[in-house]
C-alpha cells in the first residue's frame, strides 16, 4: 500500500536520512526502531510530506494525495475544550466543503454518525460528549487513533504514539493498532522506542541506524543480536 524509495533528507549540509527505501502492506503493522537520532522520525514525516525530501512516496502504486495518510503523533494534539465527537468529526474536514468545516455545529449528521462508528471502534463511545480534556492520555490516544479513521486514509503513520503512555495504555493502544491493520486493512507504520512491544504486536520490524535500514524482517527473529545499535539505546 504504501511504497517509498530513496527517501533522503538534508538539514543544510548533513545528509540525515541517507535513500531509505520502505513499504508497510495492507493490513500490516510496521515497527520501526531506532535510537535517537537513527533518522525514524525523519523518515514518518518525509514519508507523510511534512519534511521536503528526495525520492518517491506511492499509495498503493499512485502518487501519494492529501487525504491518502493519516497522522497520529506522541503529542495528541485534540481540542481540550471540545467535545470528544467534535474532534473525532475532524478527520473528515478534508472532505468537507468549507462552510461546513467551519464550526462542528456544522458538521453533517453523516459525518457525526461515522465519528460515533470509529469511536465505537476504539471501545470509547460512551464517552462522545465528554471534554476531551477529561480523558485519560492512553484513551486520548485512541481518540486520535478515532480520528484517524474518520478520515478513511488507507495508511496509518504514528511517530511515537505510546511513548508518553503508562505501560497498561502503551499496550491498549498497539493492540489496538495491530488489530485495526489486520481487521481494517489499513497500512500502520508505527515508530516506537519499546523493541518488546514491537516484538508482540508488529508484522514485521525495520531498524535505523545513522539514516540508513540496518534491518528489515520478522519480529520473531533476534533482533537483539541483528540490530543492536538501537536496542542500547531506544529505552532512553
Amino acid at each position: 500500500m504504501l511504497t517509498a524509495t530513496g527517501l533522503t533528507v538534508h538539514y543544510g549540509s548533513r545528509e540525515v536520512l541517507h535513500g531509505v527505501d520502505v513499504t508497510v502492506a495492507s493490513g500490516e503493522l510496521l515497527a520501526v526502531l531506532g535510537a535517537n537520532g537513527s533518522g525514524k522520525s525523519t523518515m514518518l514525516r518525509a514519508a507523510a510530506g511534512l519534511t521536503p525530501a528526495e525520492g518517491t512516496v506511492t499509495i498503493d502504486g499512485r502518487r501519494r494525495g492529501p487525504l491518502d495518510i493519516a497522522l497520529v503523533f506522541q503529542r495528541i494534539h485534540l481540542v481540550g475544550r471540545r467535545s470528544v465527537l467534535d474532534n473525532v468529526c475532524t478527520g473528515a474536514l478534508g472532505r468537507l466543503p468549507l462552510h461546513r468545516s467551519l464550526t462542528p455545529a456544522l458538521f453533517p449528521r453523516s459525518v457525526r454518525e461515522e465519528a460515533m462508528a470509529c469511536l465505537e471502534r476504539v471501545g470509547l463511545a460512551d464517552r462522545a460528549h465528554d471534554r476531551a480534556s477529561g480523558l485519560s492520555g492512553g484513551q486520548q490516544q485512541r481518540v486520535a487513533i478515532a480520528r484517524a479513521l474518520c478520515q478513511r486514509a488507507p495508511v496509518v503513520l504514528a511517530d511515537e504514539p505510546v511513548s508518553a503512555l503508562d505501560p497498561a495504555a502503551a499496550e491498549q493502544v498497539l493492540e489496538l493498532l495491530a488489530e485495526l491493520a489486520h481487521t481494517e486493512r489499513l497500512a500502520v507504520l508505527a515508530v516506537l522506542h519499546q523493541p518488546d512491544l514491537a516484538r508482540r504486536y508488529a508484522d514485521r520490524i525495520v531498524g535505523l541506524h545513522d539514516g540508513a535500514v540496518v534491518l528489515d524482517g520478522d519480529p520473531a527473529q533476534p533482533v537483539d543480536s541483528l540490530y543492536p545499535h538501537a536496542l542500547l539505546e531506544t529505552s532512553s
